[in-house]
Parts: structure tokens; sequence; C-alpha cells
């Protein structure tokens, strides 16, 4: 898991949307399995394994006024289009082993998800995303405005997911979350990344020292 820190407008939002075809990247080279590849729409970034979770999950995330299942089977629907139309049957399946396995409560496939708790609604995007067995997960700030307790278990899920041999980019303002969920850390400043820590051999001191640095070029 590769954390990604550094302080506002250091382009950690720009980073993750280039990096999934949200937003075209103005230079530099995307490469997947050795393969350099064009990531021209999220789309095309889905087609290859790679998938988003945007900072906003309330404007570019959940629809609040649909169901919990209509929210998790969203995008895996979207991909197989418009005439391939996943059966009710094995839709509510889908969902309820998402619900099931994220711990997703209230339980009740029905429900808007527009009414469920902030930890909650984020648990619904993780399933929408990780029903299209990606390769790579893209969060931004995933467990931004949510409790204490939904935080930890966003971070453990995360952190499980990572252990079973997915690739997740965590991006978080917060730097102890940063230490806490990643093996490493990209530091950002204006917009490149500067350097690249071993979480375990940081501080949170010292890694604000490390973002809040300015560049040799600008002293």
């Amino acid at each position: 898991m590769l954390g990604v820190a550094g302080l506002l407008g250091s382009g950690r939002t720009s980073l993750a949307r280039a990096l999934t075809g949200v937003t075209k990247a103005e230079a530099g080279i995307i490469r997947i399995e050795q393969t350099d590849v064009s990531l021209d729409s999220p789309r095309r970034a889905m087609s290859l394994g790679v998938v988003y979770s945007s900072e906003n999950r309330q404007r570019d995330g959940i629809v609040a006024e649909l169901s919990i299942l209509d929210n998790i089977t969203l995008a895996l629907q979207s991909e197989r289009g418009v005439f391939r139309r996943i059966p009710p049957a094995s839709r509510r399946e889908l969902a309820a082993s998402w619900v099931d396995a994220l711990g997703i409560r209230p339980a009740d496939l029905d429900r808007p998800v527009g009414t469920l708790s902030g930890g909650n609604q984020q648990k619904v995007l993780l399933a929408r995303l990780l029903a299209l067995s990606p390769r790579v997960l893209v969060l931004d700030e995933p467990t931004r405005g949510i409790d204490v307790g939904a935080k930890v278990e966003i971070q453990n899920l995360v952190g499980e997911l990572a252990d079973n041999g997915m690739s997740v980019m965590f991006i978080s303002a917060e730097l102890e979350e940063v230490l806490r969920v990643g093996d490493r850390v990209a530091v950002l400043r204006d917009g490149r990344i500067v350097d690249t820590v071993a979480a375990g051999e940081m501080s949170s001191a010292a890694l604000l020292a490390l973002v809040a640095q300015p560049d040799e070029d600008q002293e």
C-alpha cells in the first residue's frame, strides 16, 4: 500500500485523477506491468483494472436516492453495457455478498444510500469498486468526515485488500493515517513526487517536516 502525503495544493488529488483517467496527464508515463498505457478516461482505466474513489463521495460517489443494491452494482452494470443486464437475482446476490463482507449496516439492500452514516456510505463505494475485481485501488481521502470507529474499519478493510495482493494508493491529509496504513509514503510538493520513504521509518513529525520543506530552487 502506497500512502500519499502532501500539503493542501501539493497535487494529491490531481495525481489520483490523472492516474485513473479522470483528467488527462500533462506529462509523464503511466505504466502497468511494464507496459506503457494511455488512460484517457475512467472507463479505459477500469478496463485495465484501475479504479478511483473521489475525495467527495457526496458529489462524485454515492447516488443518495438510489438503494444500496443499485449503488453497489452501478459500475459493474455500466461496464457490461445496457444490452447485457445483470439478472436481478444475481444483482441481489452480489450486493448481499459485499454488504456482508464489508459489514455495511443496516444490511437492507433496498435502503437509500443517502440515509446511511458516512462510514457505511464509504463502504458502499468500496463495494462498488471491488465488484469490478480491480488490480489497483486509488482512494482519495476515504476516511474524511466519518467517525473514529468507522475510520478504523475502513483502514482495516483496505489493509486486508493490500495484504491479499491488491495494489492500493491511499491519499490522506492526515499524516498519522498515511503512516499507519501505508507500507511506503510518496511525498508531494508543487505537483511533483519529491521523495518516497518507508512508513515504518518515519514519525508524523518527520513526515510533516518533509512535506513542508521548501524546494531548494525556491529558497
